[in-house]
């Protein structure tokens, strides 16, 4: 049990029976009447996101998460298989857990599981990866502004949004919280 001034990002709540992750939180102290917390939380089940608002001390359930260092190993058919940091133990996870992580994963990248009572719940990648463009067109010459973008296909797969100026090769940071090109990444 905690209580709700005591919520983090990345919390997981277990509100009547279902595991809620808190994605954002807000205290608020209006001028008249009591304190509360707006928060926004996302079914780690489901991925629906709702808000939902608590008076503030309210007392809350938390649900316990052990959270582990595992290293993505390979795909297998629809699943995708990491292996425990910590004792070599390998685990197969659905391609539905795993969901668009699947976009910025590439075999022997480390990776955070969560998982509740041995189930897995969601993965957490850092929040950026450098990946390599496996296709762009070619820029036009004295395309060097920052204002145009055009299509990418990185090495995952995955198709993102880049400046003009990259080309076929270029090894790039990607936001994998969004899959938005963050920087070049020069060797």
């Amino acid at each position: 049990m905690a209580t709700t001034n005591d919520l983090k990002n990345g919390m997981v709540l277990n509100l009547e029976g279902q595991l809620w992750s808190v994605v954002e939180f807000q205290h608020v102290k209006p001028g008249k009447g009591p304190a509360f917390v707006r928060t926004k939380l996302k079914n780690v089940m489901s991925g629906k996101i709702v808000d939902k608002t608590f008076n503030a001390g309210l007392k809350i359930e938390t649900a316990t998460v052990d959270r582990r260092d595992m290293t993505y190993l390979y795909q297998d058919g629809q699943d995708y298989v990491f292996m425990d940091d910590s004792t070599y133990d390998q685990i197969t996870i659905p391609a539905e857990i795993v969901g668009d992580a699947s976009h910025f994963m590439l075999e022997n990248q480390s990776a955070i599981v969560s998982l509740h009572d041995g189930q897995v719940l969601f993965i957490e990648l850092p929040a950026s990866v450098v990946l390599e463009i496996q296709y762009t067109e070619p820029g036009l010459q004295g395309d060097r502004s920052s204002a145009g973008t055009k299509p990418a296909t990185l090495e995952t797969g995955y198709e993102i949004q880049v400046p003009l100026f990259l080309e076929t090769g270029t090894k790039v940071k990607v936001d994998t919280r969004n899959g938005s090109y963050i920087s070049r990444v020069n060797d």
